[in-house]
């Protein structure tokens, strides 16, 4: 670890960029986003963004770049090789109003570059519409707790073409879906059996993706493991 531009430190989160056949990472740790090409000759990144407490990723059919600025409880949108950016969600503040952010971790950038947010100290995650000046709740919500209708530090998230959102439930070790037309509650489908190692368990799991064949993967960081699930 260390912020030469050969090093990294404490890097949340990453993503492929099959342009430039790069990756894009955030380097938390170094308050920067950089750029890494896989060429195997590569010795060192370079910086896209800096002075920036990213945390989350993502990328939209248009090569725009989503950046969680956990710092400035913010997420902005940059055209790559932009320094400053446009401020999609957040950015007033923090409380618990819909315009607002506390703790912004992961996103997710739909097709309509809409964006989701696990606005992990508010424990919910919320949807802005591109352009919109407030949010919507789409899960959790309720204040921090192991309710079906709440969610504790949430992290990694996904929709799919459907609307429906997966989201990692951090504080109480589960994987919880909530379909577009039950705001109310989610279901969990995977752990929720307390904190440990079993295999229907996990200990503080981070991060969620899914695989080509529909498998569900996800980071269960303190158990140092990743593991699989085919959801129903």
């Amino acid at each position: 670890a260390g912020n030469g531009l050969h090093q990294l430190r404490y890097p949340t989160d990453v993503l492929i960029d099959k342009e430039t056949d790069s990756l894009i990472i955030c380097d938390y740790g170094n308050r920067r986003v950089v750029r890494w090409s896989r060429r195997s000759s590569t010795t060192q990144g370079e910086i896209l963004i800096g002075n920036i407490d990213c945390y989350g990723l993502a990328m939209d059919e248009q090569r725009y770049l989503y950046v969680s600025d956990a710092g400035r409880n913010e997420v902005r949108r940059y055209q790559l090789g932009e320094k400053n950016g446009t401020l999609v969600a957040g950015g007033n503040g923090v409380i618990s109003e819909l315009n607002q952010l506390n703790e912004p971790t992961y996103l997710f950038v739909d097709r309509q570059q809409n964006v989701y947010v696990s606005d992990n100290e508010n424990h919910r995650v919320i949807k802005w519409n591109k352009g919109a000046k407030e949010g919507i709740v789409v899960g959790g919500g309720q204040g921090g707790g192991s309710a079906l209708t709440q969610l504790s530090y949430p992290y990694g998230i996904f929709v799919d073409t459907l609307g429906t959102l997966y989201v990692v439930d951090e504080g109480n070790h589960r994987v919880m879906r909530w379909t577009q037309g039950d705001k109310k509650q989610g279901t969990v489908i995977v752990g929720g059996n307390d904190q440990g190692a079993g295999a229907n368990q996990f200990n503080v799991p981070v991060g969620l993706s899914f695989g080509r064949h529909g498998n569900l993967y996800v980071a269960d960081c303190d158990n140092h493991r990743v593991q699989r699930f085919s959801i129903e």
